[in-house]
């Protein structure tokens, strides 16, 4: 069971609970490839990594530390027979008995002297085999490894001069280490290679799934999709699936719905503006027909709002060109507008000012025209509504296209802002539809952005009034 009130704390004192391996997550990989390729061959590295230590520190070190006390006790002998030869010619002999026995070529150096102090050896091999020196035949010696290729010569000071001793390096060095090492190494590279293969296969459908899911989150369709891959990715894409069919069903029905109540309410309407136009013209009468009109506005409206994009698909639609149109809609209706678009959207022959006989082109995206005309025409319309001048601005980045909207009019208080995106809500005070419409535009634009993937943003402008700025992801 819960404990009481676990529930109830607020979520930041979650998010402050101390993380003290967070760290770690700076260097892990980000995507699930990547992580999910670490999971696999993680164990795969330390067990290797184990083997190769316990097989060095066994193996390797015993089998160095028995050949190397071998040919140190067999140095050890042929030193004892040489200490008991007096004659160059029993020296000789025991020599050449010691080549064709042991597999050492000794030679004798008489009247030479090795250099009093302790040879300072480095490597495993050689201090392996200076300990075993040490301790069998206990007397000054020297290790040289570089007088020939494969070979290692051995000095030791006897009385009357200096016994060398060759040694081949088989005799102190086991050359299956090497063997053991390019085993454990191609294994480890081909279970990485199998483990990558498998892993980009399982890791495909869940990629698809993220991108059907996104273009879906922007309005548009992927008619080619379908469940693949592991049984809980099918179960995923599946749910995806019907989740979607949900949604459009339930937009459609919503649709059908007030087209429905739109062709009810049209009708007496209708019939009302009949029986209107048969009466006299009075005061009364006036009034009645302007609260007719004022219904007639609302209700279109309500209908644009509730019928968002409608069955519209998308289609790839130059922006410049759109913004060109908007903008001479706008003038046509008395509007003051300024267009300014980039380099690379804007013809050769198109000013600041926006002039329409420019070639416009470079920043296509896939949007549903007539829907996204609408947003952009609320926008430019709420600020002529209450600005003298409008300003039309377009611009991109690497992830996303922004339309900037300015107006040179009072603005609206920060505090205040996401007001105007709700449904029927109007910051002028009236209720005349004329001046203050019927509180849907902005939240109309926002839906059409948001159905696209984007949203729309208010902020300052730098005329002196209310900046809009709608944004679409590339």
């Amino acid at each position: 069971m819960t404990a009481p009130g676990l529930l109830s704390r607020p979520l930041a004192v979650w998010r402050r609970r101390p993380r003290p391996f967070a760290w770690v997550k700076r260097f892990l990989p980000r995507t699930l490839f990547g992580r999910s390729l670490l999971i696999i061959t993680t164990p795969v590295v330390l067990a290797q990594v184990i083997a190769t230590f316990v097989f060095y520190d066994r193996h390797w070190e015993t089998m160095t530390n028995r050949l190397a006390f071998a040919v140190a006790g067999e140095i050890a002998m042929i030193v004892e027979e040489l200490h008991e030869d007096r004659s160059e010619e029993e020296r000789a002999s025991t020599m050449a008995r010691a080549a064709g026995a042991v597999d050492l070529f000794v030679s004798w150096l008489p009247g030479e002297t090795l250099p009093p102090d302790r040879q300072k050896v480095r490597g495993i091999l050689k201090k392996t085999l200076g300990r075993a020196l040490d301790e069998r035949v206990r007397r000054p010696w020297r290790i040289d490894s570089t007088v020939a290729h494969e070979w290692i010569e051995i000095r030791i000071q006897m009385d009357e001069g200096v016994l060398s001793v060759m040694s081949p390096e088989r005799r102190l060095f086991s050359f299956t280490s090497y063997l053991f090492i390019m085993w454990m190494i191609g294994s480890s590279v081909v279970l990485f290679a199998i483990a990558i293969v498998f892993m980009r296969n399982q890791i495909r459908p869940i990629r698809r799934l993220a991108v059907v899911a996104d273009a879906f989150g922007k309005g548009r369709d992927a008619p080619g999709f379908k469940p693949e891959g592991a049984l809980e990715v099918r179960q995923a894409a599946a749910a995806f699936l019907l989740m979607r069919e949900r949604i459009q069903r339930m937009i459609s029905q919503r649709t059908e719905m007030l087209a429905g109540v739109s062709h009810d309410l049209r009708t007496p309407l209708t019939r009302m503006k009949l029986e209107l136009a048969m009466l006299p013209d009075l005061p009364e009468v006036a009034e009645l027909r302007q609260d007719v009109a004022d219904m007639e506005t609302m209700i279109e409206g309500y209908l644009a709002f509730a019928r968002g994009e409608g069955a519209e698909a998308p289609q790839p639609v130059d922006i410049a060109r759109l913004l060109e149109a908007v903008a001479a809609n706008a003038r046509r209706e008395g509007a003051t507008v300024t267009l300014e678009l980039p380099a690379e959207a804007a013809g050769e022959d198109e000013g600041k000012d926006g002039g329409e006989d420019g070639e416009a082109g470079g920043i296509i995206l896939p949007i549903r025209p007539n829907a996204f005309k609408r947003c952009l025409a609320n926008l430019v319309g709420n600020a002529r509504r209450y600005g003298s001048h409008v300003w039309i601005g377009l611009r991109r980045d690497a992830t996303a296209v922004e339309i900037v909207i300015d107006d040179d009019g009072p603005g609206i208080p920060p505090d205040r802002r996401e007001e105007v995106f709700r449904p029927f809500t109007r910051l002028e005070p009236s209720r005349n539809v004329e001046t203050g419409g019927v509180g849907l535009g902005m939240t109309i634009a926002r839906d059409v952005a948001r159905r696209h993937g984007g949203d729309v943003v208010l902020g300052d402008s730098p005329h002196g009034g209310l900046r809009a700025i709608v944004r679409l992801p590339v």
